[in-house]
């Protein structure tokens, strides 16, 4: 009886816990956390049969205060919770694991609300479903969780919550992931040019023929478990596509104004899912700053070394003088956020607008639309890096096709041997009914790049016509069949929507004002009637070309850092820089996960919503085509292609 427990709050839970405890510990028994807590209070408990949100706050509070671990034990919405195990100086703590439970839930705005006002109103939120054998339940997993941290100075509560079913009494361990943005426990850093400096390290690959550094079973080993839970997931859902040509798997991310899906789509449904969650892990980093805090707040003018958004794209003054467009010009005298970035060629940090680097940040009043191009998650920062470049590639080959109506080489996906692209090729014909235009969209770097259009078999009026999807990678085979996933996996429910809203795509055809989101463009090529607009690709005649003709990167090496370095080395004879944003979250770098976004200033950004266009400043859309042999003259922005682009 030499070990103190202090006792916080009032209610049956309270009374139970303190009843059995009594007997072994000394207890100091309290009704709020309004005073000092005892300095010999080795655990500091909070009970009460509802939710009280300020006293939880209190308890953080007062437990760092001390330097002591406490438990909470609750009842909210139906539901009995006890933990986490919070212990001070650590990550992860009450309001990471209230954040987490919020945000997995569909009426999430509504009980977000109820939590602040109760915070400021310091009164529990009674639970009309509270029954005493909950309770009772409830108290049982307290007291054995106090025992082992007294005795053992562990628990199974330990990032991880416990719920129980007031009404079914159903009981289940939930693990919490420590919220980056916590207020009350995260350890980020301040954004600095030290912070983003960039030092490539060997990253060896798992095999030769593979550009990944970690195998599908390391990453099995901790996916699923770590970042998928329906209850306190950062991801809270997962579901199955059983209709598509392939393994479909889409995980959802839960953001407070909505939900975000992100997709697998591979020959595997194992693969698929992990596929997915990392899909889902790269969104929640890209969205906003989780891994530094921003702290550069000023205009471009009074800034030494910030990168000018007119290197990487901005919107025309007609575009920003529309009455309902969302941004406003660049005004180098203007304040604003800039984080970091670190350029690979002249290895020196840069800022860059933080609405730039983070592609939440382009919904409006801001200077800029901004995507996910060039996000990438990886199991090593080169890993990362390699991805983010290939997905700037993919992005701006196929908007310089676009744009520049250039006739690509079509190539023979026969010539290449490689089983499994043959049976996805077959598979895609027999099962979905489309068949594969492959095309050689390598721009002036020599790095692969594809562009791929599937077309309907049977021209089925309420089914898509066509679809086009791009892929880049050193691999070309791999860029193939990564195309033809993104493409035909999405058929099926694609051909739904179409059906149904078939006649909004016909006006869009007559109104590009009206192609105002992402799906809208993949839609409105699926008419038939569209089909005329990417004539310059499929009216080719004459032979074909096989892979060997088409593609020329040669180099090959066991570690994949060495293949990033040959990438910059050609970059950098084009005098093109390639700038890396390091977005990793604390979420994923506990599991050695880095996520990137690069920028290469001059690649064209991929946009949604034909209005929001993004080409003035790159003037590379109008002079790479003649340097390629497609044209005989240097094109003005007059002559561009001015239709919306096809891409998905």
């Amino acid at each position: 009886m030499n070990s103190t427990v202090t006792i916080a709050g009032k209610g049956q839970l309270y009374e139970f816990v303190v009843e059995e405890l009594a007997s072994f510990y000394d207890l100091c028994l309290l009704p709020n956390l309004n005073h000092p807590l005892p300095k010999q209070s080795k655990l500091l408990l909070v009970l009460e049969d509802g939710w009280n949100p300020a006293m939880h706050y209190q308890a953080e509070l007062a437990a760092r205060d001390i330097g002591v671990d406490w438990l909470r034990g609750f009842v909210a919405f139906g539901e009995g919770v006890a933990g986490p195990w919070v212990r001070p100086g650590r990550e992860g703590c009450s309001q990471c694991a209230d954040t987490r439970r919020i945000m997995t839930a569909k009426d999430r705005q509504d009980k977000w609300k109820i939590q602040q006002i109760s915070s400021q109103q310091q009164e529990t939120v009674h639970d009309e479903w509270v029954s005493p054998m909950g309770l009772h339940q409830l108290a049982q997993i307290i007291i054995t969780e106090t025992k082992r941290i007294m005795t053992e100075k562990s628990s199974q509560l330990e990032e991880a919550v416990q719920l129980i079913n007031m009404r079914t009494l159903e009981t289940a361990r939930h693990s919490i992931l420590p919220d980056s943005l916590c207020y009350m426990c995260s350890n980020r850093t301040e954004d600095s040019p030290e912070e983003a400096i960039i030092s490539l390290q060997p990253s060896p690959k798992i095999s030769e023929d593979s550009y990944r550094c970690r195998s599908l079973k390391e990453l099995s080993q901790f996916l699923s478990e770590e970042y998928l839970d329906p209850r306190t997931g950062l991801l809270n859902s997962k579901m199955m596509d059983v209709e598509t040509p392939f393994a479909d798997v889409i995980v959802n991310l839960p953001l407070m104004n909505g939900d975000e899906g992100s997709a697998g789509r591979t020959n595997s449904y194992a693969v698929s899912e992990m596929t997915a969650i990392l899909e889902g892990l790269e969104r929640s980093c890209g969205i906003d700053p989780k891994g530094k805090r921003t702290v550069v707040y000023d205009s471009y003018n009074q800034l030494d070394s910030a990168l000018h958004p007119l290197q990487v794209g901005v919107h025309t003054q007609t575009q920003y003088a529309a009455e309902d467009f969302p941004f406003t010009p660049f005004d180098p005298d203007k304040k604003m956020n800039w984080v970091w970035g670190y350029s690979l060629q002249s290895q020196t940090s840069l800022l860059i607008p933080e609405r730039l680097a983070y592609y939440s940040m382009g919904c409006g009043d801001g200077i800029m639309f901004e995507t996910s191009n060039g996000c990438a998650i990886g199991g090593s920062l080169e890993e990362a890096i390699f991805y983010g470049i290939m997905e700037v590639l993919e992005r701006d080959s196929f908007l310089m096709t676009w744009y520049g109506k250039l006739p690509l080489p079509r190539i023979d996906p026969y010539s290449v041997k490689d089983e499994e692209l043959h049976l996805m090729i077959e598979r895609m014909r027999e099962v979905a009914g489309y068949d594969l235009y492959l095309y050689n969209g390598t721009m002036e770097h020599g790095i692969p790049c594809i562009f791929t259009i599937i077309k309907n078999r049977h021209s089925h009026p309420d089914e898509l016509n066509l679809m086009c999807a791009a892929g880049a990678h050193l691999d070309p085979v791999k860029a193939v069949k990564s195309a033809i996933s993104e493409s035909i996996g999405m058929i099926k429910p694609l051909n739904k929507e179409f059906k149904q809203n078939k006649e909004i795509y016909k006006k869009m055809l007559h109104d590009s004002s009206l192609v105002r989101k992402m799906d809208d463009h993949g839609m409105l090529y699926g008419l038939p009637e569209a089909e005329e607009r990417l004539k310059f690709l499929l009216d080719q005649e004459g032979p074909m070309q096989t892979f060997e003709d088409a593609f020329h990167w040669k180099s090959k090496h066991v570690d994949l850092t060495d293949d990033l370095r040959d990438i910059l080395t050609v970059f950098q004879n084009l005098y093109m820089d390639v700038i890396v944003v390091d977005q990793t979250s604390s979420e994923i770098s506990r599991n050695g996960l880095r996520c990137v976004k690069v920028l290469i200033p001059g690649m064209l950004p991929m946009t949604f919503g034909h209005h929001q266009t993004r080409l003035a400043g790159l003037n590379r859309v109008l002079t790479v085509p003649k340097e390629l042999g497609y044209v005989n003259k240097v094109f003005t922005m007059d002559e561009l292609n001015p239709h919306p682009h096809p891409f998905p």
